[in-house]
């Protein structure tokens, strides 16, 4: 979708985010090869079609942090949603690989979403083939 912000409007959409940030400083050598095996192996399944989700994103700098960040569809999926991961984000899958539990979960603005030429897709990244 081509849009020319001196032609037309640019379509407002409802998106409200999450961050959820864990450190990697203290974690095992071995963590960042755990992780993208769970992500790739069983957490981008549960997230596939969720309810209220647009999308979510793992993002990682090896041996600095890891993050979850989702993108709802209205603040109350997202508020919801963030209410029931912090009460056991603790004992959640990515704490338990990583050895501690979030240092940040912090809903976001999204601003805007842009598409580029390539589109969507959704997967495992380069690190997990």
């Amino acid at each position: 979708m081509t849009i020319d912000p001196l032609e037309e409007p640019v379509p407002a959409i409802p998106a409200y985010g999450l961050s959820v940030r864990w450190s990697l400083a203290e974690a095992p050598s071995d963590v960042a090869q755990r992780l993208r095996d769970y992500v790739v192996g069983t957490s981008l399944q549960r997230f596939a079609g969720m309810d209220g989700l647009r999308f979510k994103t793992w993002r990682m700098r090896e041996g600095e942090w890891f993050e979850g960040t989702y993108v709802f569809v209205g603040a109350a999926e997202r508020d919801a949603f963030a209410t029931s991961f912090s009460a056991t984000a603790a004992e959640s899958p990515g704490s338990q690989i990583i050895g501690t539990a979030p240092a940040s979960i912090e809903p976001f603005e999204v601003v805007a979403v842009a598409e580029g030429a390539a589109g969507f897709a959704a997967g495992g990244g380069p690190g997990s083939a």
